[in-house]
């Protein structure tokens, strides 16, 4: 016979547990199934929202934030999850954002053009700074004319998730009319004290819809060049911006200094039309 509620006890022998001790075995999963215990019974959902539990995913070493960015604050630890899940948030210089893995609780980052070393990108001729309206960020860099480019980033692996697989991503789009970029395909890496990471990838965006079961060279920029397989295409994001892996790390510790993030592209064609919003830094996983 199946066994229902009544009145004098609950569906199920398991909650009737304390609710600090179901709490205490929540707290040792992840956010995410944290959530779907709340969908159990009653008192799973009390457990499970408590802030004994979310005060384990929220991580204890966030940097300070830009002024009003948590106005007003949020109720809970689990309302303080979600709203540094669900959008970025500026740091406190407001050239880099943070925002948590909603899986994981997982910190992730996202270092903005004006944080990036951008060779030339001081000079008007070669790169000019345009506002920006979608992103937390007020403006971004557009690429004028070079034929030397490159692009360079770091933060310190302690702002990073202990025990955690990371990848580095350039976020950019294509200006209408933009030249150059697929020439000859960009060199990417991502270091971390001894090890390195790279990969070969094409910045031109008119490859985007190729049919990935497909064999043979990938077509590009109707049909100028084609793309082997081993080098990696843009990716169009949910916000419309493009993005690119450029190399993947894992950050044990957190005690191996500085990741270090490149992008170089130096062929002798003259290039024009990237727009560079910024290079993000979030948990590596696997294509669904």
């Amino acid at each position: 016979m199946e066994t229902t509620a009544t009145e004098s006890g609950p569906a199920c022998e398991i909650a009737r547990l304390p609710e600090d001790l179901l709490s205490e075995s929540i707290a040792r999963t992840a956010p995410r199934d944290a959530c779907r215990a709340a969908a159990v019974s009653p008192a799973f959902r009390a457990a499970a929202d408590s802030d004994a539990v979310w005060a384990c995913f929220v991580p204890r070493d966030l940097p300070p934030l830009a002024d009003g960015q948590l106005s007003p604050a949020p109720p809970s630890k689990k309302a303080l999850f979600m709203r540094l899940s669900d959008s970025p948030v500026l740091l406190a210089a407001g050239l880099t954002s943070m925002w948590l893995d909603r899986e994981t609780g997982a910190k992730c980052y996202m270092l903005s053009a004006r944080a990036l070393c951008v060779i030339w990108g001081d000079t008007p001729q070669y790169w000019r700074w345009i506002p920006l309206t979608d992103s937390s960020f007020s403006e971004a860099a557009e690429l004028l004319h070079v034929w030397w480019l490159e692009i360079r980033g770091n933060i310190d692996s302690k702002m990073l998730s202990q025990n955690s697989a990371y990848a580095a991503y350039i976020v950019f789009k294509v200006a209408r009319g933009a030249y150059g970029l697929d020439s000859r395909f960009a060199e990417t890496s991502v270091s971390l004290g001894g090890s390195e990471s790279t990969r070969q990838v094409c910045l031109d965006d008119l490859n985007r819809g190729y049919d990935e079961s497909r064999r043979g060279p990938r077509p590009i920029g109707r049909g100028r060049i084609e793309i082997p397989p081993n080098v990696l295409v843009p990716r169009e994001r949910a916000d419309s911006w493009l993005e690119l892996e450029m190399g993947e790390f894992q950050n044990a510790e957190g005690e191996d200094g500085e990741v270090s993030i490149r992008l170089m592209q130096t062929s002798s064609t003259v290039k024009s039309g990237l727009i560079v919003q910024g290079i993000e830094i979030r948990p590596k996983k696997q294509d669904r």
